[in-house]
């Protein structure tokens, strides 16, 4: 695919006065709206902590190709993608009628096309930007002029297009649009959130896909007819398209296309004639009319549509215009000719990057166009790292980061904390739960349309942005090491080439490590030794039935108090940074004991506090609480049900917000009205959520595995209500549960002790468990398994497998009941199992050479996996296969299979669909077991998943 003939020289043989008039015919149309104006600051972020001691760091020229910024090329099939000035993207034409290739049904799609382009674009480290077209004139490289898809023909009519030799369809066909909207569902669930995609153009409409088909427009005074879509109709595709991808960022051509549907949607904006000037007098097509733009330029659409702060959160490309590409800088910032001020057009527009095939012909030293591409998108530098520089235990880690690009870093990439000994070997890592998109630009632009000064005028926006986090050094020998930071290309995953994001700092390494400076881990030679003083007053300050709240006073230290820890008895059940706790998931009526330590940087904890004591109350009818796992809640886009040793339920539902929400189904409210519910959560960080459309804000609790509460006031109908947990700009807290005041007459009745408990089957490392169903005077919600007295899971059915165990070792388990309410039943009787001898596991690494991949199912680096290797892209058609599997004499065996995934998915292992938890991101391992019947000798064993993506691969181990 070869640099696009964009007939710009036919629209220059039409004439200037011809093309003066078809350019003032695609002016915005309808309603005017006021600018936007002056966007307000984010919220302020924290300060940093003073117990901290400061270490600056120096800035330096931010790398060109970083990833998703700067220059896209195009895509041509076995060409070198990484010539030319530098870069990270690669784009891509496919015509609809390339996937869509079965004449006899529009339901029916082959991905080989795209797949093929984005395995060799991330050979070469690069991300793809792509848009799917079905009207293109003359065509690209290999790919058609006419791709209407032939499942068309006969039944949706098309228009003859004389001025571009081409054929419409007929937009507003119903078959059309039917099959359309079909088709973005399958390819949202195909790729949103492939990381081998950066930016997907939502095409498919008009010429080249860039929603216009001039000049068969809306002016029809032409005497043309119009060949766009009603508003109506593109609003669907506009919908579709919202829907079907809410990971992967989505552009449109203009905002005030469809009669402005994607405005308000998480979909961004496409320049495709980006900063070039036309016509008879000069007028951008780019910038403003208040900075000589014409009326249809680009920012004039979004004054217009009250739309020129939609950078904030949606990503904005384009492509330089073809025409000025080789010359564009040479005149660089202010333009000259028909080049318009470049400056000018990235810093309004705010765009992060640009199709720019000319960029082939630019010195990778040229300093105009690195200047340019600086600019774009964001350009990060780390001002201050905060640490101690000796420091040992539990310690803390902030760093300030700072924007002068002109948007923010558009994904949620996870960026890793880690240690590097004097021989430049990372010795360890932690992932921390900062949000790199809340960085945003230090400076922004005025639009002279603001008035608030003359141009140009730059107003403060966001903030140097302070992180910080907590992080274990137990494990980490004593010595000196260097604070290093990174952030995860989650490509990473799929080849080890994949570029990475570094900041603009002059101690940048290669690898993507930055290096922050020295840190002596241990106490030795006159590191601090001191602990803090004993923590003082604690009380209990209210008790629920199920709760008890503890305040105390603070406590000093030589150098600083980083956090507290807090004891039921001797078990530690929460590490606070604040003074106060609640304590959840508690019995009612019964006395629980309680102590509080105080906690230094360098791992220095005081002695224990005055212990004081205090009892649940009894809960007649006080409260009724909502568990957020509850099966019957429902959860979309994203949120997921995971596993919290310290909430009531031993689960707690996260990755809520930007999107993602989650619903309590089914809450009591009696006869209705005001009623106070209280939110029990978890986060590392304040946030904010939208509960029935009144925003909350949640302070931080200290991290994400402690529970904090805050309550809202709440107008409920009488009767069964649904709770709605949101935050469509940003990240929510992860929710326990909630709890309403009970209506003098709550369900306070515990189920029926759960009867009959047995183990139908066990191996050598799981236990399966069967019992009879208890019964409640509401209803059972699900049941709670206790090995040992300790939770280990909960089952909404009367059967669950333990599994991990060890072979011929005894374990003893009891089953309690619960309900809506929060009831626990009495614990059943207790059951003993021994599990099996077993025979030694053998350990098969997926990544084998013995092994069998298909589809596009490839070998991936990963530092966590056992051989160094995993196999990730499996599913939707690409499988993984271990071959030469030793069985033995056959039978059921264990399989434990170690994988990685960000979110829960599932296989189909030899025909069992197992389900995989998230094992927090890409690059962590976790495991689950699965009981196989295997026939006897060598055998296989194969991981698929014909409708989805399955986990990355790791190994297995048979036993």
């Amino acid at each position: 695919m070869n640099s696009r003939n964009r007939s710009r020289n036919l629209l220059a043989a039409l004439g200037a006065a011809v093309l003066s008039a078809a350019l003032v015919l695609t002016a915005p149309t309808g309603a005017q709206a006021a600018p936007a104006g002056p966007p307000a600051r984010p919220a302020a972020p924290a300060t940093p902590d003073p117990a901290l001691q400061v270490h600056a760091l120096s800035s330096a020229p931010g790398p060109v190709d970083n990833p998703l910024k700067g220059w896209a090329r195009f895509y041509s099939p076995g060409g070198d993608q990484n010539n030319g000035f530098p870069h990270s993207l690669t784009w891509g034409y496919f015509g609809l009628s390339e996937i869509m290739t079965n004449a006899s049904n529009c339901g029916s799609y082959n991905w080989a096309i795209l797949d093929s382009m984005l395995a060799e674009t991330a050979g070469y480290g690069n991300q793809a930007a792509i848009r799917i077209y079905m009207t293109y004139p003359g065509g690209t490289g290999n790919h058609p002029a006419n791709a209407i898809p032939a499942c068309f023909n006969g039944n949706v009519a098309t228009r003859a297009d004389a001025t571009w030799n081409v054929v419409h369809p007929d937009y507003d066909s119903p078959f059309l649009i039917n099959a359309l909207k079909n088709f973005i569902a399958a390819f949202g669930a195909r790729y949103d959130g492939d990381p081998r995609i950066g930016f997907i153009h939502l095409g498919l409409v008009g010429l080249w896909g860039e929603w216009h088909t001039w000049p068969y427009d809306t002016d029809t005074a032409d005497g043309l007819p119009n060949y766009m879509p009603t508003d109506a109709n593109g609003a669907q595709i506009v919908a579709a398209f919202d829907t079907a991808f809410n990971k992967t960022k989505v552009e449109i051509r203009y905002p005030d296309a469809a009669g402005g549907a994607a405005n308000s949607r998480d979909i961004g904006y496409h320049d495709d004639s980006f900063c070039f000037r036309e016509g008879s007098p000069l007028q951008g097509v780019t910038l403003p009319a208040s900075l000589g733009g014409a009326s249809y330029a680009q920012l004039q659409r979004n004054i217009a549509t009250g739309t020129e702060n939609k950078w904030i959160t949606s990503s904005i490309g384009g492509e330089l215009r073809p025409e000025i590409q080789v010359s564009a800088f040479q005149s660089w910032p202010n333009g000259s000719g028909t080049v318009d001020n470049l400056k000018a057009c990235i810093e309004l527009t705010h765009a992060t990057w640009m199709i720019n095939e000319g960029s082939a012909a630019y010195s990778p030293t040229d300093a105009n166009v690195t200047a340019g591409v600086q600019l774009m998108g964001y350009n990060l530098t780390v001002n201050n790292a905060y640490y101690q520089n000796t420091a040992s235990g539990t310690t803390n880690v902030g760093v300030q980061i700072s924007n002068t690009g002109v948007a923010p870093f558009y994904y949620p990439w996870t960026m890793t904390l880690g240690l590097k000994n004097s021989s430049g070997t990372v010795v360890q890592t932690w992932d921390t739960p900062w949000d790199l998109r809340t960085v945003q630009p230090l400076n922004i632009r005025a639009f002279p349309d603001w008035n608030v000064g003359s141009d140009p005028t730059y107003r403060a926006f966001g903030y140097p942005q302070y992180f910080q986090t907590s992080v274990n050094l137990g494990a980490v020998p004593q010595g000196a090491y260097q604070w290093v930071l990174r952030v995860k290309n989650p490509l990473e995953a799929v080849d080890t080439d994949a570029k990475k994001l570094r900041f603009a700092n002059a101690t940048q390494n290669a690898d993507g490590w930055l290096g922050m400076g020295a840190v002596t881990v241990g106490t030795s030679g006159g590191g601090d030794t001191t602990a803090p003083s004993v923590p003082a007053g604690l009380t209990s300050t209210g008790q629920t039935s199920s709760s008890v709240s503890l305040s105390w006073s603070a406590s000093t230290d030589n150098v600083g108090v980083t956090g507290y820890e807090v004891f039921r008895g001797s078990t530690l059940v929460g590490s606070p940074t604040a003074t106060s706790f609640t304590d959840t998931g508690l019995t009612a009526s019964t006395s629980y004991s309680y102590t509080v330590k105080a906690r230094d940087a360098a791992g220095n904890r005081s002695v224990a506090s005055n212990t004081v004591t205090a009892s649940t109350t009894s809960g007649g009818g006080t409260s009724t609480t909502y568990e957020a796992e509850a099966s019957t809640n429902t959860l979309s886009n994203g949120a997921v049900v995971a596993s919290c040793s310290a909430c009531s339920g031993g689960s707690k539902v996260s990755s809520l917000g930007n999107g993602a929400t989650m619903a309590f189904n089914n809450v009591a409210a009696g006869s209705g009205g005001m009623q106070t519910v209280t939110i029990y959560y978890l986060s590392a960080e304040a946030r904010t959520a939208v509960i029935n459309g009144q925003t909350v804000s949640f302070a931080s609790t200290g991290g994400w595995n402690t529970v904090g509460s805050t309550t809202v006031v709440l107008n409920l109908g009488a009767g069964s209500n649904t709770i709605n947990v949101v935050n469509p700009t940003g990240g929510a807290p992860d929710i326990d549960r909630i709890t309403l005041p009970g209506a003098g007459g709550g369900d306070t009745s515990a189920p029926s002790i759960p009867s009959g408990l047995a183990s139908p089957s066990k191996t050598s490392t799981s236990v399966s468990l069967t019992w009879n169903a208890s019964t409640d005077n509401v209803g059972v919600t699900g049941y709670q398994i206790l090995r040992g007295g300790s939770p280990v899971g909960t089952s909404s059915t009367t059967g669950f497998t333990d599994t991990g165990l060890t072979a011929s070792t005894a374990y003893t388990y009891t089953i309690k009941a619960y309900d809506a309410a929060g009831n626990y039943s009495a614990a059943s009787s207790s059951l003993i199992v021994t599990t099996s001898a077993g025979s030694s596991p053998v350990s098969y690494e997926a990544e084998a050479s013995g092994n069998t991949r298909t589809g596009g199912a490839v070998t991936a680096s990963c530092a966590a996996c056992s051989g160094g290797s995993k196999v990730g892209y499996i599913g939707n058609g690409a499988t993984l296969v271990f071959n030469g599997i030793a069985a033995g004499s056959g039978g059921a065996k264990t399989i434990t299979i170690y994988y990685s995934s960000a979110v829960a998915r599932s296989a189909v292992v030899n025909g069992q669909t197992v389900n995989f938890s998230p094992t927090a991101d890409w690059n962590t391992v976790g495991s689950t077991s699965v009981t196989l019947t295997l026939s006897a000798g060598s055998t296989t064993i194969t991981i698929a998943n014909p409708s989805g993506w399955a986990p990355d691969i790791d190994r297995i181990v048979v036993s």
